[in-house]
């Protein structure tokens, strides 16, 4: 991940949680998927490292959608997608995009149900800020370790994310 690339994503999340009170991540992707476990990998890289009084931390791997009510009973200002999702960019990039940017982005998941309408749902039901930070993977075959694109980048939302929350 560049410098520049780095330096915006970070700005767009600062920015995002500015006013954010309760807070939940949810890590999205199968474990099998190499590169689409990125969401779910994240959100275990968070645990004990975030405030768990104001974070709620969700592992949903490829069902998010059986978390909704988790979600809803939690009564969040802010929701966090985390999941992999192929826009065209290079191995590693990431971008975070409001729910109402969904539609526009035309991205691909690989999972049941469209992210798009998880978070209308949860958009209508919580009336929380919700974004997708999404990262653009090198491999989805079938395999268990992530590429050394998406680890850096990984890595380095990590950092971010702990220190925006912390």
């Amino acid at each position: 991940m560049g410098k520049k690339e780095k330096y915006d994503i970070e700005k767009d999340l600062r920015e995002w949680f500015r006013d954010a009170g309760r807070v939940v991540i949810v890590g999205v992707g199968n474990p099998i998927r190499m590169d689409d476990f990125v969401g779910v990998k994240i959100v275990r890289d968070l645990r004990g490292k975030v405030d768990s009084e104001r974070v709620m931390l969700i592992e949903a791997e490829t069902i998010p959608e059986n978390h909704i009510q988790e979600v809803i009973d939690y009564k969040p200002t802010h929701i966090l997608i985390i999941d992999a999702a192929i826009m065209g960019l290079k191995a590693g990039a990431a971008r975070l995009i409001s729910h109402k940017q969904l539609e526009a982005f035309r991205l691909f998941s690989t999972h049941m149900l469209p992210l798009r309408l998880f978070c209308e749902y949860l958009a209508n039901t919580t009336r929380s800020k919700i974004a997708l930070l999404a990262f653009e993977p090198k491999q989805t075959d079938f395999g268990e370790p992530l590429s050394v694109e998406i680890q850096e980048s990984a890595v380095n939302a990590v950092v971010e994310l702990m220190s925006i929350l912390h």
